[in-house]
């Protein structure tokens, strides 16, 4: 890659493209260790995405196959219908905030999610929590490679009459035809990693309207063919009196709400990575506000509202989409699954590709540019066996979740502090790529961030290794402090960081 520098000032009037030709300005005297033409603030030229753009870059990550599924875990738990929708709402609301603060930085200095990191955490030190935000994206992107490859394999068996059904292969759990088909759906989002963010946005902005107008389709069919959505929705909560967990609401509800608040707690932090490319901060609010908590408490709805409909229609609640796509016979089923197909891997790519990508390539940005740290989620992502994690609803929720909101919650906690309160926003671009500037030296490993990292994360950690089965019979409060885990580790973290480092940046 090219090491082009603007000479005589930190962040240069010279512009360098990327890989995708996309503009980005130079930087005088940056280390080749912090910089490529990937990580380098975004140019004026480049900052193209309105607020339609962002609301449609959201509606495309919301329209998922977890988001359907989300309200279906807190139903199993006891919630009725409308106490499931409304805490995916609130949990929404709630992330929605730090998402925004968050994304200031990016829309005002151009810059991604790992480069932002070196404010607070140093310029060597921020590849610890760029690295544990990629590897959660990792998790996902697995997840929802899975399922879109699983979509494929049911229009196969839905065409071909179960032709390809076959025995799982030893060691994968899986037969023949679902490896083949992950392989496949794996393979498109190679396509999309090749030509980069812009081919992202093209995708997202496209898919939007039509899976909106899929959604609700989906849902009138289901009114339609039932006559009504069916018994479920009047099915009280099971916590009011005479419940089979009367008065447990709040136990359920408390992890509940954080668990949907980690749903979206990695974008929270690398939204960066998007913002910097918004036109304006006007942009990235609104686009944030119209596009994140309406469209996920909507979906919600209406995974709840059809599978109520399903035990009218087949006699059984049906929560995965991609199981009752199968069971709705004729042309239909490929209709759905493609639509299936196209909410995931616009889900996927804006995601779960985009910041891992940028986080390996914070790793060894003159080795690794952002399309091979592309390259290096997809292969974590098959490695991690994404199937195993979808074994069971609880798993899925209260240790998946909250497990990474532990972890993700106290690097939100120290970036909104060091941002906000001690730098009000203000940062020195040029230093951020170099180790002798304000965010190196001493500082390369800035012990403020890392100490408040490890403090912000420690009091989840009794929480997570009992709900993950690792121990057990750990004290009540600590299965209470894990109930409020990205909660703590924000707040904890911000305050310890502050401690730490409070009057010594320098604004």
């Amino acid at each position: 890659m090219s090491q082009g520098h603007a000479a005589g000032s930190a962040v240069g009037g010279q512009t360098v493209s990327d890989e995708f030709g996309v503009a980005h300005l130079a930087i005088a005297n940056a280390d080749p260790d912090l910089w490529n033409e990937d990580l380098a603030p975004a140019s004026p030229a480049a900052r193209t995405w309105d607020w339609k753009a962002i609301a449609a870059l959201w509606v495309g990550m919301v329209v998922c196959v977890p988001t359907y599924m989300l309200a279906a875990g807190l139903v199993s738990e006891g919630m009725n219908w409308w106490q499931a929708v409304l805490t995916v709402l609130l949990g929404n609301a709630i992330v929605l905030l730090p998402m925004m603060l968050i994304g200031h930085a990016g829309a005002k200095h151009g810059i991604p999610f790992p480069v932002l990191l070196r404010s607070s955490f140093g310029t060597s030190g921020a590849k610890i929590p760029a690295l544990a935000r990629g590897l959660v994206a990792c998790g996902w992107f697995g997840i929802n490679t899975w399922v879109g490859g699983s979509a494929i394999y049911v229009i196969l068996n839905a065409l071909t009459g179960d032709a390809v059904k076959g025995t799982p292969l030893p060691g994968l759990g899986i037969d023949l035809a679902q490896t083949v088909c992950f392989l496949l759906f794996w393979a498109l989002h190679i396509w999309f990693i090749r030509h980069g963010t812009e081919s992202i946005r093209w995708l997202e902005t496209l898919s939007a309207p039509f899976l909106i107008f899929m959604g609700l389709a989906l849902l009138a069919w289901a009114y339609i063919k039932a006559g009504g959505f069916g018994a479920m929705l009047s099915t009280p909560s099971a916590f009011g009196p005479g419940g089979a967990k009367e008065g447990q609401f709040w136990a359920v509800f408390v992890p509940g709400l954080t668990a949907m608040v980690g749903f979206w707690a990695t974008m929270a932090l690398n939204i960066p990575d998007f913002t910097r490319f918004a036109k304006s901060q006007r942009d990235q609010i609104i686009g944030q506000a119209v596009g994140l908590p309406l469209p996920m408490a909507l979906f919600a709805f209406i995974g709840v509202a059809v599978t109520s409909a399903t035990v009218t229609i087949f006699g059984e609640p049906i929560w995965d989409p991609v199981a009752l796509a199968g069971r709705m016979g004729g042309f239909g089923v490929v209709i759905a699954l493609f639509a299936l197909l196209v909410a995931t891997i616009t889900t996927n790519l804006a995601a779960n590709v985009v910041a891992p990508a940028y986080g390996f390539s914070n790793l060894s940005p003159s080795k690794i540019s952002f399309k091979m740290g592309g390259y290096i989620t997809a292969g974590i992502g098959i490695a991690m066996f994404p199937w195993k994690l979808l074994e069971t609803a609880g798993a899925y929720l209260f240790t998946w979740l909250i497990g990474y909101s532990a972890l993700l919650g106290p690097i939100a906690g120290i970036l909104l502090a060091d941002y906000f309160l001690l730098r009000k926003t203000n940062l020195n671009i040029g230093d951020l790529f170099r180790h002798d500037g304000e965010y190196g030296g001493d500082k390369r490993w800035n012990k403020a961030g890392l100490i408040a990292f490890v403090a912000g994360a420690l009091p989840c950690l009794p929480g997570f290794l009992n709900a993950a089965g690792l121990v057990s019979g750990v004290p009540g409060i600590f299965v209470s402090i894990y109930g409020y885990a990205w909660f703590v580790g924000l707040g904890v973290s911000a305050v310890v960081y502050l401690l730490l480092a409070g009057g010594k940046a320098r604004a």
